[in-house]
């Protein structure tokens, strides 16, 4: 399985490590860990050296969004930079404006938490030529999604959801190669739904879309620990691993150089298991 994005085309065939920077200050974890960009930059180096995969930056959940011209500003150096690194560039975003601008500076793909869904996202993707696209499930929005999480089975909800928007992306033109599909662990859903997406993750896999899954130091894990979001590290590289052996082709990550080190290990034993 490749995923064709902006300037790679990415060979699925090893599981591949998406490290999370974050360069605006809403996230749940790390948010306004890296300020300024050159901070930014320095902390995409080290998950390059770590990991030698892709990078990219999250939105926090349950965060009010940041105005247009302060998430450019915060943004685009960072990627102007970014995509001189050699890997593939995942941007997440739902602003259209945003995506635009940073398609237009190279990065290769875009990662929506709205599935493309806030006026001229889809118009944005659909207008380049090659840009990968990740759609995520979220229930309701991310003010108030946790108030009110979704109700009944998630696992054919969510299918069903991205299956739709990904059909409204390639009747858009948008080839089927340049899509992924991300579960959305932790947008609108319970402890429970989280888990039951995780173990019945091989569901998701009938559409034939890649799978690429965040559980890194989300409140789920936190849940059935009790760690705290900082102690989380081997809750996150343990879910990692499982959604991998579970069919997940990129796990976007926190802590890139433990998971690639546990994925080295997983890769390992099932190359022994063969005939």
């Amino acid at each position: 399985m490749t995923w064709q994005t902006t300037r790679f085309a990415i060979d699925l065939a090893r599981p591949r490590v998406m490290a999370i920077v974050n360069v605006t200050p809403d996230s749940f974890s790390d948010g306004g860990c890296w300020p300024a960009p050159a901070q930014a930059m320095a902390r995409c180096e080290q998950a390059v050296r770590e990991g030698r995969q892709q990078r990219g930056r999250e939105h926090g959940d349950g965060s009010p969004p940041l105005p247009l011209a302060e998430e450019l500003a915060r943004v685009l150096p960072v990627v102007r930079d970014a995509v001189t690194l050699g890997v593939p560039v995942s941007v997440d975003t739902y602003k259209a404006e945003v995506m635009r601008a940073v398609l237009d500076l190279g990065a290769d793909i875009v990662n929506d938490i709205w599935a493309l869904r806030q006026p001229g996202a889809l118009e944005a993707v659909a207008a380049h030529p090659s840009c990968g696209v990740c759609l995520m499930h979220m229930h309701g929005e991310p003010l108030t999604m946790q108030v009110a999480p979704m109700a009944g089975d998630a696992v054919p909800q969510v299918q069903a959801f991205l299956q739709g928007r990904s059909g409204a992306l390639q009747a858009a033109g948008v080839d089927a190669a340049r899509i992924a599909w991300d579960p959305g662990i932790g947008f609108g859903k319970t402890v429970a739904q989280n888990f039951s997406l995780l173990a019945r993750q091989g569901e998701l896999l009938a559409s034939g879309r890649p799978l690429l899954v965040g559980w890194s130091r989300k409140s789920s894990l936190g849940a059935v620990t009790g760690d705290a979001v900082d102690d989380r590290l081997t809750a996150s590289v343990a879910a990692a691993v499982l959604a991998v052996e579970r069919g997940a082709r990129i796990v976007r990550v926190h802590d890139v150089k433990e998971t690639a080190s546990a994925l080295k290990v997983w890769s390992a034993v099932v190359g022994q298991s063969g005939p």
